[in-house]
C-alpha cells in the first residue's frame, strides 16, 4: 500500500462519488442528554444510510476507484456485517459480482441483509480475523479484487466524508468523538477535520475488551490483541490497520474506553432522544462522550458522536435493558444477609428511605438467615451507594455491592433459588400490581407478617404492572383463610403451587 499525503486524503474525500449511493445524515441535537450533561450534544445519524451504517460511504468509494479488470474479476471481502451490507449494496448498484466472508457470530439481521442484496455469503471463523483469512485464501484462489473494510486509503476517504459533513453542519464544534474497530472511520474524519478545523479535538472511543488502537499506541505501532469481546460485534478487532493507525497515531487526540454496560446506558440514551435503536458498536462513541464529559467535567461545549450503525440483533436487547442501568451508575446490586423470620423483608425496605427496589431474589434455605440478591435504584450514583451500604451496616445488616461483578449480573442474578435445606408447607403465587416507585413496598405492607415468606422473586422492567412471585409457609389448615387475605388485597394473583417448573427446581414436591 502506498502511502498517500493528507492533502491527497483531503482531495479524495472532497471528490468522494458517494452520493451516488449514499445520503448525507442529519445531525440531530439530543436535547434530554444535553440538559443533562450541560453540554451541547449532537448525534450524527449514520443509521439513516439505507444499510443502516457509515459503511456504505467507504465501501462504494472504493468500488468506484477499481479499474475495470478489478470490476470484472468480482469483489470480495470479510466483515462483521456492516461493511459487508455497504459492499454488498455497492456491487448491486454497479453491477458487480460479490463475496463477503462473515464470522459465524455474526447476527442474522446483517446475514441476511447482505444476502438480500445479492452477495454470496460465506460463514467463517469466530472473529472478523479468521475470517478475514479465509478470504484472502479465496481472492488467491479464485483471482477476486480485495476490498479491505477499513485499511485501505480510498476506503478511509469515503468513510472522511462524514468528516466533511460535519464541518458543514456545525463549525463550531469542540469535540467530536468517533468509534473505533479497524479505525477506518476515526482515521477519515480526523485526517480532514483536523487539516481544517485543527482545534476540533477527535477523541477515539473503544470497547475496554477490544481496545486495538489504544494497544497500538502503547506499542507505537500496530499490535493483535490475543482476544476481543464479541458484545459490540462491529468494532470487534484485534489488530487495527497499518494506514488507520499511521491517520490516527497523527492526528487522533485522545483515546477513551468505555465498558458493555456504558454502552447500554448509551443505547437507552439513543433511544430516549430519537426513538433510534442503536447496535452496541453505534452507540459507542457516545459512550465515550459521557464519560469523558464526566471524568474531565466540561460543561457549555459542543460535542458531536456518530451513531455508526443500527443493525443489532433484536433479542439482544433483553441483555441491554438488564444493563443499562447500570451502565447509568443509577442501580446497585446487592447482597445483603437479612434475619430468617417474619417481617425481615419489610424491616429492610423500611431501611432503604424510599429508594426504588428494581429487583429482589429470595429462597429460603436456612432458618436463622436468609440471603437476598436485591437491585435498588441510586439516582446519585457512586456515593449514594456508599451512603446506603454504611447505613446498613450500621443497623446490623451484612453487605456487598456486586454492581461491578459480572458473575453476579450475568449468571447469578437468575440462579438465587434452589430447593430449601428442608421440606416446607410452601404455597407459591404471582402477583400481578401497579408498578410505582413504591410499589413493593406497598405490597410486602399489604402482605402483611403473618405468613413467613420463603420464596421471592422480582423485577422492574419500567412496566406498568410489577410482576412478583413469592412463596409462603402455609399448612393445609390455614390455606384457605390466607387465599381469602389475598384476595381482600386487591391485588391480581395465581396459585403456581402446582407449577411444574416450580416442582422441578424449587421444590421438594417434585415430580421428576
Amino acid at each position: 500500500m502506498s502511502v498517500i499525503s493528507s492533502e491527497q486524503y483531503l482531495k479524495k474525500i472532497l471528490l468522494a462519488p458517494i452520493y451516488e449511493a449514499a445520503i448525507e445524515t442529519k445531525l440531530q441535537p439530543l436535547g434530554k442528554l444535553s440538559a443533562r450533561l450541560g453540554n451541547h450534544v449532537l448525534l450524527k445519524r449514520e443509521d439513516l444510510q439505507p444499510v443502516h451504517s457509515f459503511k456504505l460511504r467507504g465501501a462504494y468509494n472504493k468500488l468506484s476507484n477499481l479499474n475495470e479488470q478489478q470490476k470484472q474479476s468480482g469483489v470480495i471481502a470479510a466483515s462483521a456485517g456492516n461493511h459487508a451490507q455497504g459492499l454488498a449494496l455497492s456491487a448491486q448498484k454497479m453491477g458487480l459480482k460479490a463475496t463477503i466472508v462473515m464470522p459465524t457470530t455474526t447476527p442474522d439481521i446483517k446475514v441476511n441483509s447482505v444476502r438480500s442484496f445479492g452477495a454470496n455469503v460465506v460463514l467463517f471463523g469466530d472473529s472478523f480475523d479468521a475470517a478475514n483469512g479465509h478470504s484472502l485464501a479465496l481472492a488467491k484462489e479464485h483471482g477476486y479484487t480485495l476490498i479491505h473494510p477499513f485499511d485501505d486509503p480510498d476506503t478511509i476517504a469515503g468513510q472522511g466524508t462524514i468528516g466533511k459533513e460535519l464541518l458543514q453542519q456545525d463549525s463550531r464544534l469542540d469535540k467530536i468523538f468517533v468509534p473505533v474497530g479497524g479505525g477506518g472511520l476515526a482515521a477519515g474524519i480526523a485526517v480532514y477535520v483536523k487539516q481544517l478545523l485543527p482545534d476540533i479535538k477527535i477523541i477515539a472511543v473503544e470497547p475496554e475488551d477490544a481496545a486495538c488502537l489504544r494497544a497500538a499506541l502503547a506499542a507505537g505501532k500496530p499490535t493483535t490483541l490475543p482476544k476481543v469481546g464479541l458484545f459490540a460485534d462491529g468494532v470487534a478487532v484485534k489488530t487495527i490497520g497499518t494506514e488507520t493507525f499511521r491517520l490516527c497515531q497523527q492526528y487522533i487526540d485522545e483515546v477513551i474506553t468505555v465498558s458493555s454496560d456504558e454502552i447500554c446506558a448509551a443505547m437507552k440514551d439513543i433511544f430516549d432522544d430519537t426513538r433510534a435503536i442503536a447496535e452496541p458498536a453505534g452507540a459507542l462513541s457516545l459512550a465515550g462522550l459521557k464519560k469523558y464529559t464526566q471524568q474531565h467535567q466540561i460543561k457549555d461545549q459542543r460535542l458531536a458522536a456518530i451513531l455508526s450503525g443500527a443493525n443489532v440483533n433484536f433479542h439482544s436487547l433483553r441483555y441491554v435493558s438488564e444493563r443499562c442501568e447500570l451502565g447509568e451508575q443509577n442501580e446497585s446490586i446487592l447482597a445483603v444477609t437479612i434475619p430468617e423470620k417474619k417481617g425481615a423483608f419489610l424491616g429492610f425496605c423500611n431501611q432503604l428511605d424510599g429508594r426504588v427496589i428494581t429487583e429482589f431474589n429470595y429462597r429460603y434455605n436456612d432458618n436463622k438467615e436468609a440471603n437476598i440478591f436485591v437491585g435498588v435504584k441510586m439516582p446519585q450514583g457512586l456515593e449514594e451507594v456508599s451512603t446506603l451500604t454504611e447505613k446498613l451496616a450500621i443497623a446490623g445488616y451484612a453487605v456487598a455491592d456486586l454492581s461491578q461483578d459480572e458473575t453476579a449480573k450475568l449468571h447469578v442474578r437468575y440462579m438465587v433459588g434452589g430447593v430449601p435445606s428442608h421440606h416446607l408447607t410452601e404455597r407459591l403465587y404471582s402477583f400481578e400490581f401497579p408498578q410505582t416507585p413504591d410499589a413493593l413496598l406497598n405490597f410486602l405492607n399489604l402482605l402483611g407478617t403473618d405468613a413467613n415468606i420463603t420464596l421471592f422473586h422480582y423485577r422492574n422492567h419500567g412496566a406498568a404492572y410489577g410482576q412478583a412471585l413469592v412463596g409462603f409457609e402455609v399448612n393445609e389448615e390455614q390455606a384457605d383463610k390466607f387465599s381469602q387475605h389475598l384476595t381482600e388485597l386487591g391485588y391480581s394473583y395465581k396459585d403456581e403451587t402446582f407449577n411444574q417448573a416450580y416442582r422441578f427446581f424449587l421444590s421438594h414436591n417434585n415430580n421428576r
